[in-house]
C-alpha cells in the first residue's frame, strides 16, 4: 500500500499547521526512500562488473590527489547475471525508515508547549543535588520575581495592607494594651508653668514612660493637657501612659511644712505656732540677729531684736526644716514690701522707717477694726506733736506679757520703757509684727484733731474717738457701766 494517500487529502484544510507539517514530513519521507534506491543501485554495480581499475598500486601509494575523476559509467547489468533483492511493499518501507535527524521547524502550538520545558533545563555543570535548588528559573520563577509581580498586579491592594498595620501599631503603642502600672518608685518634681512637652520630656528622661511623643498624643486625645499638675510626685518605672496621666491629674501632696504668723503677733506668741508646725529650732534665740537684716539700716541703732522685722504672712518650708530658713523668708519678705511703702510723709515729720513699724505695730494692736487704722495713727502722730503721753495699754501688755487678761494696777504703773502712760513719746521698739496695711496708715495717718479714744459697748471693736476730755470722759463712763453690767467683764462683746 502506498503512503500517497496523505496528500491531496480532502479533508485536510491547506492552512492547518499540522497538515503542512505531515505534508513536509511525507517528501522527506519520499527524499529518503529516492536516496537509498541510488544507493542501492551503486552498490550492485561494482559486485557484477568487478573493480573498474582506478585503484590500480601505483595511485594507492602515491601521496595526496589533487582531483578525483569521477567514476565511469558502468553499462547497467543484465537481469540474468544480478540477483533482484526481495521486493518491500511501500508499508514495510515506511515503518522501517530511520527518524529524520534533521532539524524539523516547530509549529508556534509545539513552541508554546516546549518553552516551559526549555525554562526548565538543568545546565548539565549542575550537580544534581542542587538542581531547582539555587537557579532563577526554577520552581516557576525566583521569589523576588514574584514580588515585584505580586507588587505591579496589586499595587493599591499592598499599600492598604501596610498602611493597615502601621494604624494597628500605632494604637496599640498608643493605648498599650496589657501594660502594667509599672514597677518601682521613680521621684518627680514637675516645675510650675511647665509644658505638656516638658512634662513628657521629663517623664521621659526619668523612664515613667516610653516616648514622649505617645504620651502628648495621648494626654490631647483625653482633653487633658491643662489638667496636669505641678509638684513633686512618686511614680513608677515603665508606666502607662494612661496611668501616668491620670497621676498627675490629681494634686500632689504636700511635702512641705506650712506656717502662719498671724498679723500683729510678737515673737513670743508666735513660736509656740511655730514649733507645733515642726520647724526645728529656737524661734526667740534665731529673731535676735540675723545676717539677712540689720535693723540700723532702718533706724533701729538700738535694737535689741528683730521684733518688728519679721513679716507676717504664710511660709512653705521643707519637712523637718531649719527656724533659721523661716526667719530668713520673714526677713526677705519685709524687705520686698517696705519697699513700696511712701515713707516721704513721715519723714516731714522727722521719723524714720524704724518709727513707723513702732507706730504701726500700735496701731495693729488698737485699731480694731480695718476702717479704723489711719484714725488710730492721727491720735498717735497729735499727741506725738502735743507732747502727750501715749496712754497705749498695748504697750504695757507687751512689757507683762498679758494679752489676754485685764491690766492690773500694778501693771498699769509698770516701771518700764514700755509704759505709754508714764513716759512721753514712742516705746523703745515695735511691741509685734504689723501688716502692710498697718504700715501703710502709720506712713499716711488720717488728718484729724483726735487726741482720745475708746472702745464702744457691744460693737465689735468700734471706737468712739474725741478731740477733747469731757466727751472723752462721757465716752469713758459709758464703757465703765457697760463693764459693770457685765458683771466686769469686757463689755466689747458683739450685738446679735
Amino acid at each position: 500500500m502506498s503512503d500517497d494517500w496523505l496528500s491531496g487529502d480532502p479533508f485536510a484544510d491547506p492552512d492547518d499547521p499540522a497538515a503542512r507539517e505531515r505534508e513536509e514530513r511525507r517528501r522527506e519521507r519520499e527524499e529518503k526512500r529516492r536516496r537509498r534506491e541510488e544507493k542501492r543501485g551503486r552498490k550492485q554495480a561494482p559486485a557484477a562488473g568487478g573493480d573498474s581499475g582506478d585503484d590500480s598500486p601505483s595511485q594507492q601509494r602515491g601521496g595526496s590527489v589533487e582531483s578525483s575523476p569521477e567514476p565511469a559509467q558502468e553499462p547497467p547489468a543484465s537481469p540474468a547475471s544480478v540477483e533482484s533483492p526481495p521486493q518491500r511493499t511501500s508499508e514495510e518501507e515506511f515503518w522501517d525508515e530511520e527518524p529524520s535527524v534533521e532539524p524539523v521547524e516547530e509549529s508556534e502550538a509545539q513552541r508554546a508547549w516546549s518553552e516551559p520545558r526549555e525554562a526548565a533545563r538543568v545546565d548539565e555543570d549542575v550537580p544534581a543535588g542542587q538542581v531547582g535548588a539555587d537557579r532563577p528559573g526554577a520552581g516557576g520563577g525566583s521569589r523576588e520575581g514574584g514580588v515585584l509581580a505580586a507588587l505591579r498586579r496589586h499595587p493599591f491592594r499592598i499599600l492598604a495592607g501596610v498602611l493597615a498595620l502601621v494604624v494597628v501599631w500605632f494604637l496599640w503603642s498608643l493605648f498599650q494594651p496589657f501594660h502594667g502600672d509599672g514597677s518601682g518608685k521613680v521621684a518627680v518634681t514637675i516645675p510650675k508653668g511647665s509644658s505638656v512637652s516638658e512634662v513628657a520630656d521629663l517623664l521621659d528622661e526619668k523612664g515613667v514612660i516610653d516616648s514622649s511623643t505617645f504620651f502628648q498624643a495621648r494626654v490631647t486625645l483625653e482633653g487633658k493637657r491643662s489638667d496636669l499638675y505641678a509638684g513633686q510626685f512618686t511614680l513608677a518605672e515603665g508606666m502607662s501612659y494612661g496611668a501616668a496621666i491620670e497621676a498627675l491629674s490629681v494634686p500632689p501632696p504636700k511635702r512641705v511644712a506650712t506656717i502662719t504668723v498671724p498679723e500683729g503677733y510678737t515673737r513670743s506668741q508666735a513660736a509656740p505656732l511655730i514649733s507645733e508646725a515642726g520647724v526645728v529650732g529656737d524661734y526667740m534665740k534665731a529673731t535676735v540677729r540675723s545676717k539677712y537684716l540689720n535693723p540700723a539700716q532702718y533706724g533701729g541703732k538700738g535694737a535689741k531684736d528683730l521684733e518688728g522685722f519679721l513679716f507676717p504672712d504664710t511660709f512653705e518650708l521643707k519637712p523637718n526644716a531649719p527656724v533659721e530658713d523661716l526667719v530668713q523668708l520673714q526677713l526677705e519678705d519685709f524687705k520686698g514690701r517696705i519697699e513700696g511703702v511712701d515713707m516721704r510723709y513721715a519723714k516731714s515729720k522727722n521719723l524714720t522707717v524704724y518709727d513707723v513699724l513702732i507706730i504701726a505695730s500700735m496701731v495693729e494692736d488698737e485699731a480694731g477694726l480695718p476702717g479704723q487704722r489711719k484714725q488710730v495713727a492721727s491720735v498717735i502722730y497729735n499727741r506725738l506733736s502735743d507732747g502727750m503721753p501715749l496712754g497705749i495699754d498695748a504697750t504695757i501688755r507687751f512689757a507683762t506679757d498679758n494679752w489676754t487678761q485685764p491690766l492690773t494696777e500694778s501693771e498699769l504703773a509698770i516701771d518700764s520703757p514700755y509704759n505709754t502712760r508714764t513716759n512721753t513719746g514712742l516705746p523703745p521698739g515695735p511691741i509685734n509684727s504689723p501688716g502692710l496695711a498697718a504700715i501703710e496708715a502709720a506712713a499716711h495717718p488720717a488728718k484729724s484733731d483726735y487726741l482720745f479714744y475708746v472702745n464702744e459697748p457691744g460693737t465689735c471693736g468700734k471706737l468712739a474717738f474725741s478731740s477733747n476730755e469731757d466727751d472723752f470722759f462721757a465716752d469713758v463712763e459709758k464703757y465703765n457701766s457697760a463693764r459693770e453690767a457685765a458683771g466686769g467683764n469686757s463689755p466689747d462683746t458683739c450685738e446679735e
